[in-house]
């Protein structure tokens, strides 16, 4: 029985040709052998509580510490299928008024197939996936089914902080503490961003996960109850029929990938701020070789413009402040919860 961390994978009874379905040839993209050689065969199973079934299928050439029992606790994949399936069944909710009908009504999409085609491991655990979901309707364009793009690159949920330091000796004075390091997706070693990183995908340890992410990062621990959820407390009066996480998504047409963005502004001594200056922090068993930076505030945008998740964190601090939910310092003034301040 599944558990609420683990999908029940179940394998699939092959075909009685012992071929896969033509759709699932086309997106392997490999040739498929005649059916006297059984053995190499992609290896496939369905996914559960879909109807009809959603075959998965896995490429030759994953690492062989990959299979199915691994995809069925890989928190990642747990979430998006819920996600998915509960995205997909909006669809076919039945309204009074038809013009808040799901733009699909008429013709529902329904996910058919996954291609598992990489997978990167963090030792044991998988660290990055990449595969191809097919979701099609039926009628689609005159009669032709129609595709939606899915191509993933899955990773999970993410954390960044912006850290806004005030000297004691001029509280009006605002300096952000940034961090450069490779990026080698980027092509770079020296990319300037807001620390973050990735949180523990078994606890869902937002604060927790910024917390230790900021130790690693800058060398500075911190008290979690310093910490603002500004995306939870913009998000908090948004519409959100699909369960969507209170999260930045930077690029949904290709990654799973959601970050929530915290606020921890304090003051500190100014030799402190200081000492911070091109001070070398980062995890060395993970290859994290970092540079602190200290920023003016009035120059973030400038300077760090190609980090979105600092503009997005930027955007929510001002956007914050110009609604009265922080004050002048960072400090939450209302938090919604009783409609008072």
């Amino acid at each position: 029985m599944a558990t609420s961390t683990e999908i029940d994978l179940q394998l699939a009874v092959p075909d009685s040709d012992g071929e896969l379905d033509a759709k699932s040839r086309s997106d392997t993209k490999t040739p498929v052998l005649e059916p006297k050689e059984p053995d190499v065969e992609l290896e496939s199973f369905d996914l559960p509580k879909f109807s009809p079934a959603v075959k998965v299928t896995l490429a030759r050439d994953l690492d062989p510490q990959f299979n199915k029992e691994l995809l069925g606790t890989y928190e990642p994949f747990i979430e998006w299928v819920k996600q998915l399936r509960a995205s997909l069944e909006l669809q076919h909710k039945e309204v009074e008024d038809l013009e808040k009908r799901h733009p699909f009504h008429d013709d529902p999409y329904q996910l058919e197939s996954i291609h598992i085609q990489a997978v990167d491991f963090f030792g044991p655990r998988i660290g990055f996936l990449k595969y191809k979901a097919v979701i099609r309707n039926q009628r689609g364009n005159k009669g032709k089914p129609m595709e939606l793009p899915g191509s993933i690159f899955m990773r999970g949920g993410s954390v960044g902080m912006l850290m806004i330091l005030r000297p004691k000796d001029a509280s009006d004075e605002k300096w952000v503490i940034m961090t450069e390091q490779a990026r080698i997706p980027a092509g770079s070693l020296s990319f300037l961003e807001i620390p973050a990183g990735m949180i523990d995908e078994k606890t869902k340890d937002f604060k927790g996960a910024a917390a230790n992410e900021i130790a690693e990062e800058t060398g500075l621990t911190i008290n979690e109850d310093d910490l603002l959820d500004m995306t939870a407390l913009a998000l908090r009066d948004s519409p959100n029929p699909e369960g969507l996480q209170a999260a930045m998504y930077p690029s949904p047409g290709g990654s799973d990938e959601y970050i929530v963005l915290f606020l921890w502004e304090q003051e500190m001594e100014r030799m402190e701020i200081e000492s911070l200056r091109a001070k070398l922090t980062g995890n060395k068993q993970q290859g994290e070789m970092i540079t602190l930076k200290v920023i003016p505030y009035e120059d973030l945008w400038k300077v760090a413009t190609r980090d979105a998740k600092m503009m997005v964190a930027w955007a929510l601090y001002e956007s914050l402040r110009r609604a009265g939910i922080l004050d002048e310092n960072g400090k939450l003034v209302d938090d919604g919860e009783n409609g008072n301040p």
